[in-house]
């Protein structure tokens, strides 16, 4: 509080506030960790297909899939305690998004379950270590 009575405009107003919003939080990411997104193989396999199909959107399509596969590959690298997973080093996700396009047109039956668990087994499958 300054001397004149009146408060900084960054003062917490309710100090239990942030306390109850990290509660929250943890309690819904808990939660949310239990259950995958409903977002699908097909879903998923539709902008890593246009990304060479379409000369317009193309660029933007391959850049949609190639983000969402790097940020599952970094998410299961982080989780993973001791990776039997060797990816390769030049070119990831190009070359994951290609293994996953190929894995997902062979097991067609396999494209409503959600994406993430069709880029684990296309990474636990495709590319171990030896």
């Amino acid at each position: 509080m300054k001397r004149d009575g009146r408060q900084p405009v960054n003062a917490i107003k309710y100090p239990l506030a942030v306390p109850l919003a990290l509660m929250a939080l943890v309690s819904v990411t808990q939660v949310g960790a239990e259950q995958p997104s409903d977002y699908s193989v097909a879903q998923l396999l539709e902008p890593c297909v246009e990304g060479d199909n379409d000369a317009r959107w193309g660029a933007a399509a391959e850049a949609e899939c190639e983000q969402y596969i790097k940020g599952f590959i970094d998410a299961y690298m982080l989780q993973s305690k001791k990776s039997t997973v060797c990816l390769p080093e030049q070119n990831q996700p190009d070359e994951v998004r290609w293994a996953f396009m190929r894995w997902a047109h062979q097991n067609f039956a396999m494209r409503s379950m959600p994406a993430g668990k069709g880029l684990r087994a296309v990474i636990e499958t495709k590319f171990p270590c030896k």
